[in-house]
């Protein structure tokens, strides 16, 4: 049972200046018949400026551009941070979210990291509140579409000088979505990246700025060249040590004879995102009876136990692609397998366990999803 996101007057009201023309109900069934990942955006965002120390009023209006001065400094020194959640259409017909308190902590996280103003968490959570509400008819109804929310924060003070920015516009824009990956759940290949690293000890690796997404694009490319979906980084000390993807945490299951079956995902050691889906994945995981383990996997234990077989599958997590199986590594020096190539079944059950509790087809036990 879902339970609400807010109750009572909100301490950070919201004012409703909703698009005077959205589109019509045939134009957005349209779009909804095949809306993508992050193509389609819907009537309305919205929109709140710190300035002078604090936060201003915060407004819902019509999405649209957002006028920014040519010395904005978010365009020369990057201070911009991000969120990505979704919201779930429900078999009621109502909509909710999925653990959006986390995504409030970590956001506040990463403004300290990048000297930004933290947003409080009354005015992210009920900024996205107010936005689906409005916008709740853009929610698919489609298996697995869901809305996906952009919450977002970058500098906008108009200075050539390198500081922290004294104003920041705080906003949040939504998109439905299908599918990540529009193949379905078929097991992806993976780029080992030697020559490139996402992020480093001591830097942002730890924060959800677009810097560290910008960093992994070129190894993204060779990835592609080489005719795989996606990177894996190693750590940027030894070059040994698996850290993540270009923007999901990554899973092994371990056969470790005696001892049993153990599902690892490398520890958050400052380089690593703190994934609201990996740590989800720890916890249903224990609940499904497997044993768990946050501990370093290096890239040699990796091929090694895909060559002995004692590695039986491996998994990538994240909001946007959910859970993705990963059936082969390519590299310089070669590639390998995990098994058998395909989706294995610890996977497929954690995927499906993950996804009912989402659209409310199970217990929500661990009181996750908040009703919009």
């Amino acid at each position: 049972m879902s339970t609400e996101l807010a109750t009572g007057a909100p301490t950070f009201p919201i004012a409703l200046r909703p698009n005077a023309t959205p589109v019509s109900d045939d134009e957005r069934a349209e779009l909804l018949t095949n809306p993508g990942f992050g193509r389609v955006f819907t009537d309305n965002m919205v929109v709140a400026q710190f300035a002078n120390g604090g936060w201003g009023d915060a407004e819902l209006r019509a999405y649209g551009p957002v006028p920014l001065d040519p010395a904005a400094a978010a365009m020369h020194y990057a201070q911009e941070i991000f969120e990505g959640l979704k919201a779930y259409r429900q078999p009621d017909g109502g909509t909710a979210l999925f653990r959006p308190e986390r995504n409030a902590a970590r956001f506040r996280h990463s403004a300290r990291r990048l000297s930004m103003p933290e947003v409080p968490d009354e005015l992210f959570l009920e900024s996205i509140r107010a936005l689906v509400e409005q916008d709740r008819a853009w929610v698919p109804e489609f298996a697995e579409g869901s809305l996906y929310i952009r919450p977002f924060m970058f500098a906008n003070e108009p200075f050539l000088g390198v500081r922290p920015a004294l104003s920041y516009i705080y906003a949040v824009i939504a998109s439905p979505v299908g599918a990540y990956f529009p193949r379905g759940v078929k097991p992806v290949n993976l780029w080992l990246s030697t020559d490139r690293v996402r992020a480093v000890p001591g830097g942002t690796g730890d924060a959800k700025c677009g810097g560290n997404y910008a960093a992994s694009l070129l190894a993204q490319s060779e990835a592609a060249e080489a005719g795989c979906e996606q990177v894996v980084f190693l750590d940027a000390v030894e070059r040994r040590w698996v850290e993540e993807l270009g923007g999901m945490n990554i899973f092994f299951l371990f056969d470790d004879g005696a001892a049993g079956r153990r599902l690892v995902t490398p520890p958050l050691t400052g380089s690593l995102l703190a994934g609201i889906t990996r740590d989800s994945l720890l916890t249903l995981s224990a609940d499904h009876g497997h044993l768990v383990e946050e501990r370093p996997v290096s890239i040699e234990e990796w091929r090694s136990r895909a060559a002995d077989g004692s590695l039986l599958e491996v998994f990538a997590c994240g909001t946007a692609a959910v859970i993705t199986p990963i059936g082969r590594v390519r590299g310089k020096d070669g590639e390998f397998v995990i098994a058998d190539g395909e989706a294995g079944p610890v996977t497929t059950e954690l995927r499906q366990s993950l996804l009912d509790i989402q659209y409310g087809k199970a217990p929500d036990k661990h009181n996750w999803m908040r009703a919009v």
